[in-house]
């Protein structure tokens, strides 16, 4: 995923940035960049890898460098960003929270049309310019970022600076949030609203589908209108979201209890305790314990202090290998136990099947695992979560292959009332080697929510949203 924050105010605002965009640290591990404008100086940039460290490390030395009354910055799981366009709507920067299904396609069609890429990304067209120049076919930028609503297969939220507003745009179904916050003299607007409490902000408001909004030190206004239909992600709530985040004025951490006590309530198996797989199981292991009465505690300990974030490296080895360092098991806790652990998901299972060798090693007698969400079937076309180079490193679709000899009856599989989910099933945890596993019912995830199931994208387990 990615996220971005940016804030415009009567004051310099370069600290409130900088803060803010730092707390979307959880959706992003590879690019990050701010940028600020003031008069004398123009448009400041400057942007990092973050593959090897944390953004306030990489950044804090730019500060003194910086300086503007409005700025933006991002945190980006894909490209650099934010990029610098000049256009006849006037100089601007532009970040983007971006998944571009159809990339190739736009890419084809500008260079038909004689234009040209400056940004590349890993020797590919940088998505983030591709969004700019739809948005510069236009006339305006409510025209522009319609154009790109129009022509983008996947999802798109946006954030522009110019020279004295910011523009933010929600995803034209409402994929992925976009909240704005107020303070005296001061407005934000940000992907979380997380980034608001210790940056002195309150949400005032939150974008519905399709909104763009101008915003100025003094207010905002809605210039395009929220559409009628939302596929927000379910998975923000499952995953993605930090547990302090709202999205749609609903918690992130207390629906992870609501799920955590659904799975329960469903569940027979006898154990002496239940655990969560850090971080994001943690919220569902506690709402599982308090439904069923059982103890909760940690014999899995988090290290972080010189292990940087494993939230989705490209290297998988490393990814893996940093998975597996950062989760030291407690063994007097583990030993002669038998163990409840829930976790947000599973994708490929390859931590989960070394963590259970772990728990064996340790002494476990039974490791039982329960999952917050349904079996992940279908790829995300929408998000840059559960990309991978191929659809059998699922752990549903590799199961539905040693059954099937080839990956077919994806509906009948993704139906929990079916024989063939229930052989599925029994398959991923033999292969992943623990003695039981539950999924999440859809049902009872979405009752979690508490939103309807029309405005949920619930795509990656049942295979039903669209662009």
């Amino acid at each position: 995923m990615s996220g971005f924050f940016g804030a415009i105010a009567k004051s310099d605002t370069v600290k409130d940035v900088f803060y803010g965009t730092d707390y979307n640290s959880h959706l992003g591990t590879r690019r990050a960049g701010m940028v600020f404008y003031n008069r004398k100086d123009g448009f400041q940039r400057t942007i990092h890898s973050l593959e090897n460290s944390y953004f306030r490390t990489k950044f804090e030395d730019d500060l003194d460098k910086f300086s503007g009354r409005h700025g933006i910055g991002v945190i980006s799981d894909t490209d650099p960003q934010p990029i610098m366009f000049n256009s006849h709507l006037g100089r601007f920067a532009i970040a983007t929270v971006c998944r571009m299904v159809n990339i190739e396609e736009l890419e084809t069609y500008f260079l038909t049309d004689r234009k040209h890429f400056t940004e590349n990304f890993e020797g590919n067209v940088n998505p983030t310019e591709v969004v700019a120049n739809l948005i510069c076919e236009e006339y305006d930028f409510v025209a522009g970022i319609e154009n790109v609503f129009d022509k983008v297969k996947g999802s798109c939220s946006l954030i522009i600076l110019t020279h004295d507003r910011i523009i933010a745009a929600r995803d034209k179904l409402g994929r992925t949030p976009v909240h704005i916050g107020k303070k005296k003299n001061a407005f934000a607007v940000a992907s979380e609203t997380t980034c608001f409490p210790n940056t002195g902000f309150e949400e005032v408001y939150c974008l519905g589908p399709g909104e763009i909004v101008e915003i100025t030190a003094d207010a905002y206004r809605t210039v395009r209108k929220r559409g009628k239909k939302m596929q927000i992600c379910a998975f923000l709530w499952v995953y993605y979201g930090y547990p302090s985040s709202d999205y749609e004025g609903i918690n992130v951490e207390q629906c992870r209890y609501r799920c955590g006590a659904a799975l329960a309530r469903r569940d027979s198996v006898e154990a002496d305790l239940v655990a969560g797989i850090p971080d994001s199981g943690i919220g569902h292991a506690i709402g599982y314990a308090n439904e069923k009465h059982l103890p909760y505690a940690r014999p899995y300990s988090k290290y972080t202090p010189t292990w940087p974030r494993s939230f989705m490296p490209q290297n998988q080895e490393m990814r893996d290998l940093v998975a597996k360092m950062k989760l030291i098991p407690v063994k007097s806790l583990i030993k002669g136990k038998r163990l409840i652990f829930c976790d947000d998901s599973i994708v490929r299972g390859t931590q989960l099947k070394d963590n259970t060798k772990d728990l064996r090693k340790a002494g476990a007698t039974k490791v039982h695992m329960r999952i917050a969400c349904p079996p992940l079937t279908f790829p995300c076309n929408f998000l840059n979560f559960s990309q991978s180079r191929s659809t059998m490193e699922l752990a549903s679709r590799k199961a539905i292959k040693q059954l099937e000899g080839s990956e077919e009856n994806l509906r009948e599989y993704a139906d929990p009332a079916s024989e063939k989910y229930g052989a599925m099933v029994k398959k991923i945890a033999k292969n992943l080697g623990i003695d039981s596993l539950m999924y999440q019912d859809l049902n009872d995830l979405v009752e979690a929510i508490g939103l309807p199931k029309e405005q949920l994208c619930t795509h990656c387990w049942d295979g039903s949203s669209h662009y």
